[in-house]
This record gives structure tokens, sequence and C-alpha cells, in this order.
């Protein structure tokens, strides 16, 4: 009968022997990941305030909506006739392009007008051609509207709608 007494003891210090050695190695690690924490903020500190003193200033985007353009398109070959509907913005780069734009806007619409009468279907389908129309479009818009009046500054023609049929 005395057996039955010192058999829980015995369990019961050895649970707490592995509790406590288990409450040693939790301090150890957090010990150790605080050290680590405080190497690493005052380390970093030099490095973060510098860009913090100087801030980038992002220019707000400075877009101009044109309406849809409808343009017919002849195949010179099959004299087959396809649809062209297209619509984009474009995006400038300062305010004085944009009041140029307003002004001689016949004259914007008129130039696409004529740039999109002269494109081939066949090229447009792909995205290169697109691409290379957007292109196109920026270099007949970017060019004077009269003389003495300084180019336009157009920095990219965005596609809204684009249709071809």
């Amino acid at each position: 009968m005395s057996t039955t007494p010192e058999t829980p003891k015995k369990t019961s210090r050895k649970w707490i022997i592995l509790l406590i050695i288990i409450v040693l190695i939790a301090c150890g690690v957090a010990g150790y990941a605080l050290w680590m924490i405080r190497g690493l903020s005052s380390a970093s500190p030099a490095s973060t305030t510098a860009p913090a003193t100087a801030e980038v200033t992002v220019p707000h985007p400075l877009f101009f909506p044109l309406e849809p353009f409808t343009v017919n398109l002849v195949d010179r070959a099959s004299q087959e006739e396809r649809v062209l509907y297209v619509g984009f913005t474009l995006r400038l780069t300062d305010t004085q392009t944009q009041e140029r734009l307003m002004k001689y806007l016949p004259e914007v619409r008129n130039r696409i007008l004529l740039l999109l009468s002269h494109q081939q279907q066949d090229v447009l389908q792909t995205e290169e051609g697109k691409t290379a129309l957007a292109a196109q479009i920026r270099t007949v818009l970017n060019s004077p509207f009269a003389q003495g009046l300084p180019e336009q500054n157009i920095a990219d023609i965005l596609y809204n709608t684009f249709i071809l049929r």
C-alpha cells in the first residue's frame, strides 16, 4: 500500500519538471525574438527617415476624352465594307495642351477621322495594329494646329471602345 502514494508524487514531479523546462524554453525564445526586433529597429531608423523627409509628389493625371468615331473601311481587294467604331481618351501632360485641344476640337476630330479612314481592317484586328494606330494618332495630334503654336504634349492614347465589324 505504500507504493501507491509514491507513484502519483513521481508522475506529478515529472510533469512539473517538464512544464518548467517548457516555460524556460519559451522565455528564451521570447527573449531572443525581442533582442532581434530591437536590433533590427535600431539599425533601420536611419534608412527609413530619409525617404520620409523627401516625399515624392505624383502629378494628377490629366485626361481628355473624345467622342467615339465611326468610320467605314473599304478593303481594296474585295471592295468589302467594314465599320470601325473606336473611342479613346488622350492622356495629356499639361493644361495648355488641354486648352489648345478644346479650342481646336474640330481640327482634332478631322485629323483623327482622316487617319482612321485610311486604316486596313486586317491590320487593326491585331494588337500590334491597335498599338501602331495609337502611335499614329499621337503623332498626328502632337503637330501644331497653326503656325506659331507649340506642339501638343500627348503622353498616351487610351482606348475605351474598339469595334470592327
